[in-house]
């Protein structure tokens, strides 16, 4: 599918235009269907669990949504789009609806909402799940833009694999013990591979019209030019970071954006999210809190949980700067043999385990410079999973962008107060996870999977 042309809501009525792109024959539409459905629901199982009710309907921060809230929320908006929008079917639970509106009411004040007890969460959300089986048995993928190659399927299997990371969050901010177990990730090979690579400058085509599932934001596919600059080939580690700290990175105005600033000493932050000293002043070692585990904070894996504002303060530190949206794209898909934009750096096939850290397959990156067979063509590595990534750009539509199949998925969050977030995490499934794919969130968010890579401008001598 190589290209070489140019919280959400609900209840607003989808969009019926229709899509131009062929699709794979029904039989495997509907295989690619039930497999992510039941991927997704396999792991939300898991993340509600493996705990007690209590910790189910309890809520760990004002941040976040009881668990239990995440559950029923899922249910209601699969009914609301596959049974309700697509099958024409009567609502199950219609007096709940207002319930689960992530526009009305925010996580602050869900757990004061009288939800659905744990027990009639998970019944609802089964009876929901059993009635789209059906309806998948016999689905038209064709008509309307909603029902074309089984989008309306994609569309909710990667709602609840967004809602399924969210969970992740949340108990990753649960204090008590470990409720989760994963294997971790291998050592990365040995590398002897340049710290950063050149992107050459001139066009490429960015975002997508091909890709059946792709969200309204990532589209449509258009030409955008960039000048050449340089990438870090890996995502910037703890023990670079530490550096950055142990320099008087957070003492020091001058590597801030003012609001950064201000931000940083009005919360007394000065180490990532879940840092603390083993010791007292600066003496001793670094520890973090992962998963109800306190570890040693292991110096080759990606940095993770800074905000936009601390990845911003050590780029201008090293001496360089986050890269823009678009360089990152480039950089990502852009194969300087072809002159087109594939769908993963490394090419156009699905996401495999050799290719990328998705998928809570772990709970924590890998190390920097591992899944070398993820590596895209300009030698960039680690571009798709591990940790999202941000960028300087704020989150915008593209040129011809059109909101389907609500405006409350991406047009309410334009503009400056968002940052944009590429790649995905080790959270992300890959049903929810592409090189066009964008996330978005405030600068001041520490509690996501968030990490970055550096970059700088091209001088004329290095073009």
């Amino acid at each position: 599918m190589t290209e070489t042309t140019p919280d959400t809501g609900h209840k607003t009525a989808p969009d019926t235009g229709t899509l131009s792109e062929t699709a794979p024959d029904a039989e495997t539409l509907r295989a690619r269907a039930l497999a992510s459905l039941t991927t997704a629901r396999d792991r939300t199982t898991l993340l509600t669990s493996c705990v007690e009710d209590p910790d189910l309907t309890a809520q760990v921060s004002p941040l976040m949504s009881p668990l239990v809230w995440d559950l029923a929320h899922i249910g209601n908006q699969e009914e609301l789009w596959l049974l309700r929008t697509v099958a024409g079917r009567e609502a199950i639970r219609p007096e709940i609806d207002g319930l689960y509106d992530a526009f009305e009411h925010p996580r602050s004040e869900r757990p004061k909402l009288p939800l659905l007890p744990p027990a009639e969460a998970r019944g609802y959300a089964a009876e929901v799940r059993g009635r789209v089986l059906d309806l998948l048995e016999s689905a038209d993928f064709h008509g309307t833009r909603l029902t074309e190659a089984g989008f309306a399927f994609g569309m909710i299997a990667q709602h609840e694999q967004q809602h399924d990371e969210t969970m992740l969050i949340t108990h990753q901010l649960r204090i008590g013990p470990p409720a989760l177990t994963a294997p971790d990730p291998e050592p990365a090979p040995l590398s002897t591979g340049p710290a950063e690579v050149l992107v050459p400058g001139g066009p490429f085509i960015m975002g997508t019209s091909a890709e059946p599932w792709a969200l309204d934001n990532e589209r449509p596919a258009h030409r955008r030019e960039v000048a050449p600059f340089h990438i870090d080939t890996t995502p910037v580690t703890n023990a670079a970071y530490r550096a950055f700290i142990d320099d008087g990175g957070y003492d020091n105005e001058r590597w801030w954006t003012r609001e950064g600033w201000a931000h940083i000493r009005e919360h007394g932050i000065h180490a990532p999210l879940f840092w603390h000293r083993d010791g007292s002043g600066t003496e001793g070692r670094w520890l973090r809190r992962r998963f109800g585990v306190t570890e040693v904070v292991p110096p080759d894996e990606p940095v993770l949980h800074v905000s936009w504002y601390e990845a911003d303060a050590y780029a201008r530190w090293a001496g360089r700067r986050l890269p823009t949206e678009p360089e990152w794209e480039k950089a990502a898909r852009f194969d300087p043999a072809t002159g087109g934009s594939t769908r993963y750096p490394w090419g156009d096939s699905d996401p495999a385990p050799e290719h990328a850290n998705l998928g809570q397959r772990h709970l924590r990156p890998a190390p920097a410079g591992s899944y070398p067979q993820g590596e895209s063509p300009l030698g960039v590595r680690q571009l798709i999973g591990d940790v999202w990534e941000w960028t300087s750009s704020d989150f915008l539509p593209y040129p011809g962008f059109r909101a389907f199949p609500y405006k409350e998925y991406s047009e309410v969050f334009f503009g400056p107060e968002y940052k944009v977030l590429r790649g995905g995490s080790f959270a992300v499934d890959a049903v929810a996870c592409r090189g066009t794919f964008r996330n978005w969130d405030y600068p001041i968010r520490r509690q996501i999977f968030s990490g970055f890579r550096t970059a700088r401008s091209a001088h004329p001598e290095t073009v």
